[in-house]
Formats: C-alpha cells, structure tokens, sequence
C-alpha cells in the first residue's frame, strides 16, 4: 500500500479529518484586488503535514504542470503548521499585501472565513469546471455559503467501526448491524474480557457522537435563511445523546478515563491492543497498521438504528479557497483547479491516504485499496457536516459539544439538562454571528 506518509508518524496523523475542528474565524478588515495579473508570482500556503515530502512530490508535479501552461507565472508554496494556521490566515486576511493567493482551510472554517471577507466566490468557476460535476455533495456543501461557491474540495476523511476479528470470535460474537447490538457487544466484550475497553469512547470525542444523534433522527441545529437554531436537545437528539453516554461505565469504558479521551486517543487505545472496537477515521488505517492489532481487526460503517444500516458520519477534510484580495484571480483559480483537481486527487491519496472528494475517483481507489470501500460505503450512505455558519467555529472553540457530553458522563447533570444548556450555548453563538 502507498501510504508511507500515515505509516511514518501513526499516532500523529490521526488528526488530519479533524484538524480544522478548532480553529476561529479571524477577524479582517478585507478588501478585493482591482487588478488580475496574467503572470508573476502566486503564493501558496498548503498545510504541513507529519510526513510531508510525498505530498511535495504530488503538489510539485501539479505546479509544474500549471507553470507549463502559463508562461511568466510561478508559484511558491509554503507548508504552514496545522497548530498556527489560525494565526496565519488572520494576519493574512487583515493585510492583503502579504497575504497568499491560494490557500489550504479545514472545511468547518468555510463560514467563517466568507464572514471575514476573507474567500473569493468562485462559484461561476466551479460550475463551469468539467471535474466539479463529479464532486459528491456533502464535498459541495463544505466550499458553499448561501448558495455561493468559496472554494474546492480537496479531500475527504469519515469515520467507520475498526474491531477486533479475533477478540470477536472469541467471545462468540460477530460484528454489530445496529448501533443497539454495538452496545451490547461492547458490554459483553467488556465483560468476558475486563483488561479491554470494549469500544473505546471519548468525553471529547464530538464526531464520534454525532453519528450517534443523527441516526437517531437528531440534528446539531436547524438552519432557514442563513440562520441557525441549536436542535442537540430535541427529542431525537437526545436519544442519540443518551446512546452515546450509555457507553461510559464500567461496563465498558470507564468514565474515569475515557470521559477526557478525543478522538485520537481512542484510536490509539485500539491499535495499541487496549480496546475491541473503536470508531476511526480512514485517515487512522496506518496508524492501526502500525500498531500491534495488524492483522487482526477489520472495519465495517459505523451502524445506524435500524439492523443493517449505516449511521451517518462527519464529513471532514480540508479545501482550497482564492483568497479575495489575490492580484492574480485568473491564475489562482487555474492552480486550485489543478492542486483540487482529479488527477491530483487520485495521486494525493496514493501518496497519503487522502479520501478523493470526487465520487467516481473515490470508487476508482477502493478498488485499488479494499481498505477503503467500508469509508466510502459510510460515504454514499450520507454523510453530514456542521451547520454552515460563522458561529460554529466559537461553538467547537468554546468545547460546547464535549462540554455536554463531559458533564452527562460525569454525573453533574442528566441528558436533558446537558443539552439545554448546549443548545443555550449554541444560540447565542449563532445569533452572535447574525
């Protein structure tokens, strides 16, 4: 398999899918270029990443093709750290001069940077695009803002079930069809073997709970018009809520320990031997590769309510946005175009991993790498995304959701109570935001 990149640094890279989770919108003070220059230099930032030179490769091979068909342009790409974006993408939108032309942002980032001024509407350029035809629509949903277009997608990450094969079979069980049995199976893994979690869970762990809500019929918030209302504590999400906590014991994974745990952590805890199941992403298959279960787990979607259904999953991952106050509009969007494009797409995910955002691309890949299908399958089964507005950004800063969760696991207040509280929490967010 060609994914030395996930391999090199396992633990690290699980955080690729999510890494946009906690950023803030920067705050701007805008502005647009009058100009578009049809040659000179674009600057570039893409994200480093724990084993970067295989992504350079891909990435040099794109801007060699994109310099061949413009004469007098160049572009230099910079890779900028994951932890200091934030900073960097502020600084950039609030002094356009020394601001890049194109950027990589974590797809949650979207509304908030369009709410900065920040992003340049490409949506005429990405309707007219042969490949964009293909972009599956939760992908679309993540560069759209009011109908508008702020960038590309550039690759997808979603979570599915990784359990023990052998562990299974020895206690008598097979893989769970709904997310009931899932917690039944945990408990009576648990039971019949107490050194293990029998699914690893985490207090922090928000897109490990979200599929929970939404196969429940829950939603995070409703939207109309471009505004939001916080649904978490609704009837259905509630019922997903209290699955999810019903998971925090003794009985399986012991609130002591597990209500501080993220997502990685989690993971870890399964391709270190310590748990029977775990929910990961397909960006954490190398990291499981590397650990001690190789060779002895498998990985189905995540089940749903109903026996033989697939909860719907987060659909993180990362895009390219123009940034508005680019001088050379015409030559950034062509080099998006060709760093988000199909091509690159495909050789991105033989060099790291990386989920293609185009459905027929993606189908290509799991044939290659039968890893993938449980991921894609995740995929066409509808997966889901945060609410698209400016406010979520704070909402996940501010740890509202793993806030909820923590003080359910903890005792402190029941599932009703929680979710009021988040959903308060949510609202003012979202009204904040207008």
């Amino acid at each position: 398999m060609k994914l030395s990149a996930r391999i090199a640094a396992p633990v690290t890279a699980l955080v690729l899918a999510g890494l946009t989770a906690t950023a803030c919108a920067p705050a701007t003070s805008g502005g647009s270029a009058t100009q578009d220059e049809k040659s000179g230099t674009l600057r570039v930032w893409l994200f480093q990443e724990v084993n970067n030179k295989p992504k350079e490769q891909v990435v040099d091979a794109a801007v060699a093709a994109f310099e061949k068909r413009h004469k007098g342009a160049k572009a230099e790409v910079e890779y900028i750290p994951v932890d200091t974006r934030a900073q960097r993408v502020k600084a950039a939108f609030n002094d356009p001069k020394s601001a890049p032309d194109l950027i990589e942002y974590g797809n949650t980032d979207t509304a908030g940077y369009v709410k900065d001024g920040g992003l340049a509407d490409v949506s005429a350029d990405f309707g007219s695009w042969a490949d964009a035809r293909d972009t599956d629509p939760t992908a679309r949903a993540s560069v759209t803002v009011d109908g508008k277009v702020y960038g590309a997608p550039l690759f997808v990450g979603v979570r599915a079930l990784y359990y023990r094969t052998d562990v299974l079979k020895e206690v008598g069980l097979t893989a769970p069809k709904s997310q009931a049995e899932l917690i039944d199976t945990a408990k009576k893994i648990r039971k019949a073997k107490p050194e293990l979690y029998g699914l690893a869970v985490g207090g922090t762990y928000t897109y490990g709970a979200m599929p929970f809500i939404w196969a429940h019929g829950g939603e995070l918030a409703t939207g109309s018009g471009g505004t939001y209302k916080a649904a978490v504590n609704s009837e259905a999400a509630r019922k997903g809520v209290s699955a999810y906590t019903s998971l925090f014991g003794d009985d399986n994974c012991p609130a002591a320990k597990c209500a501080s745990m993220g997502g990685n952590a989690t993971v870890t805890a399964f391709a270190q031997g310590k748990a029977a199941m775990a929910i990961g992403g397909d960006f954490s298959h190398a990291a499981v590769e590397a650990g001690v279960v190789k060779g002895k787990y498998a990985v189905v979607p995540l089940p749903g309510v109903a026996a033989g259904s697939i909860a719907p999953a987060f659909a993180g991952g990362n895009n390219l946005g123009v940034l508005k106050s680019t001088g050379h509009r015409t030559l950034a969007v062509d080099l998006m175009k060709s760093l988000a494009g199909k091509e690159t797409q495909a050789k991105l995910f033989d060099a790291m991993g990386f989920l293609p955002t185009y459905t027929d691309v993606r189908a290509e890949v799991a044939t290659k790498e039968p890893f993938v299908k449980p991921f894609v399958d995740s995929l066409g089964a509808g997966a889901k995304f945060v609410p698209a507005s400016p406010a979520w950004g704070q909402i996940d800063a501010s740890a509202v959701l793993p806030t909820m969760l923590q003080e359910i696991v903890s005792g402190r207040k029941d599932v009703a109570a929680a979710t009021d509280d988040a959903a308060r929490k949510m609202d003012a967010a979202f009204a904040a935001a207008g």
